[in-house]
């Protein structure tokens, strides 16, 4: 058995890994890599490390872009076979790959029409996918609930366990009776892990008897300063800010942490222990996520699950106002009225929170709250580094907005959450693989864990083979 590590490896971006066994070539995610315009492009694109034509089938961890986007890119250059996924990973999918490809198609249009602008050609900037490429993505994916045991191939049995991350985030286990060497082997995908005791979902499940594993530690090395829950610094961060007599611009997924920035609001009004300021919701993906996190009661955890029946509508309230219109979002840009403006893209690297971005970060008055992770070489990033001032779109602004982050909300379990995962992971784990993390992040955590097994610990290198 070999597994090529094709991204996420080294980086928190573009996770892709091939697995080659008993005859069969598995891609375990098939992420979109996010960062620098020109690496994007050469990345996604081309498909540098492999012909989508040669893959079997695709085994997906959960719907987020970075695990999930390029998987309409993938079956436009070939690719034939099943993408399995758990049924809220798929039904996430329809959304957010439509999503993606509309972004793009917006994007290279309001690129081209500035460059055009200043004399260029028009043409500096193409779509990877579209909506239709989309859709005919949807067609080749068969859903598989939890812990439901599924074979894959003639001796490679598929289950899927819940991942704690986002809406239907799985853990992948592969069981293999490996024709080569005769032996049978568990093999592991973390995916991405969630913290535990999440405002809405359930906690990561333990996984027995593994052997082969691959880990994913984005949080390698680093502390969430806050618990997973910290509703009361989430508001007192709203009060404060709402104080300075501006707007709050939330750069957010839309799926998970818009939800779960929903319930804390519908709660917190509900009890009377925040101002009834609006709310809006800008993001036709966050909008129909929502309604997609309704009809899938069986990845809440008990409390939303019970809420759920008894209140109808975990997350809609009187102040929200859910924005579709590209009309009803330019509208934003001249409240009279302080709100909470809630958008995506979270790392502010697409969508409609780069024009509000635009439009209120030159602002003392406005707050601009990030309330998850951004990557290396994302927009996000470099305004939470502190950036004096950034280009958005073409063009550069100053940044005199309040700049918070906010690490409660994180769907990433931090290193201490990642030692507890694995050691609450039964079996040998005689061989680890270290993904889904920069490279700091990763060194930090094999010194963490070769001391806590007496298999190999290893850290996945870009465009490597290991064989198991």
């Amino acid at each position: 058995m070999k597994i090529h590590f094709c991204g996420a490896a080294e980086t928190t971006t573009g996770s892709q890994h091939l697995l080659e066994v008993n005859g069969k070539r598995i891609l375990l995610d098939c992420g979109m890599y996010q960062g620098h315009r020109e690496d994007e492009l050469r990345i996604n694109r081309n498909f540098p490390y492999f012909d989508p034509a040669s893959i079997d089938c695709v085994v997906l961890s959960h719907a987020h872009i970075d695990h999930s986007g390029n998987l309409p890119n993938l079956v436009k250059k070939g690719f034939r076979g099943f993408i399995y996924s758990t049924y809220a990973t798929r039904d996430l999918c329809q959304i957010m790959l439509a999503d993606a490809a509309r972004i793009q198609e917006s994007d290279c249009k309001f690129l081209n029409k500035m460059d055009a602008r200043k004399g260029g050609s028009g043409k500096v900037a193409e779509v990877i996918y579209t909506e239709q490429d989309a859709e005919q993505c949807l067609r080749h994916f068969l859903n598989i609930g939890y812990e439901v045991p599924f074979p894959l191939a003639p001796g490679i049995t598929l289950t899927f366990y819940d991942a704690g991350h986002i809406l239907g985030a799985a853990q992948i286990v592969l069981d293999i009776d490996d024709e080569e060497d005769g032996q049978h082997k568990r093999l592991l995908f973390s995916g991405d892990i969630g913290r535990g005791n999440n405002e809405l979902l359930r906690d990561p499940q333990p996984v027995p008897d593994v052997d082969i594993m691959l880990m994913e530690c984005t949080y390698g090395g680093r502390r969430h300063e806050s618990p997973s829950r910290d509703d009361e610094t989430f508001r007192n961060t709203i009060r404060t800010a709402m104080k300075r007599g501006g707007n709050v611009y939330i750069p957010s997924f839309a799926v998970e942490r818009t939800q779960q920035l929903l319930y804390l609001l519908n709660r917190a009004y509900r009890q009377g222990l925040l101002p009834n300021y609006p709310v809006y919701v800008d993001s036709p993906m966050a909008v129909s996520a929502t309604e997609i996190f309704r009809i899938h009661p069986e990845c809440f955890n008990k409390e939303v699950y019970n809420f759920l029946f008894a209140e109808r509508d975990p997350f809609g309230f009187e102040q929200l106002h859910l924005v579709r219109t590209i009309s009803e979002s330019q509208r934003l840009n001249n409240l009279h009225e302080q709100a909470i403006i809630i958008s995506a893209s979270g790392m502010c690297e697409a969508g409609r929170i780069l024009h509000h971005l635009k439009n209120g970060i030159g602002r003392p008055n406005n707050t601009v709250l990030f309330v998850g992770y951004c990557a290396q070489n994302t927009l996000g990033r470099r305004i939470m580094n502190g950036a004096m001032e950034v280009r958005i779109l073409g063009d550069i602004y100053p940044v005199r907005a309040t700049i918070k982050s906010l690490d409660s909300f994180s769907g990433h379990a931090d290193h201490d959450e990642l030692i507890r995962y694995f050691r609450a992971t039964g079996g040998r784990k005689q061989k680890l693989y270290l993904v889904h993390g920069e490279k700091e992040c990763a060194a930090a955590m094999k010194a963490a864990l070769a001391p806590l097994h007496d298999g190999e610990v290893h850290i996945a290198h870009l465009n490597t083979t290991v064989t198991c």
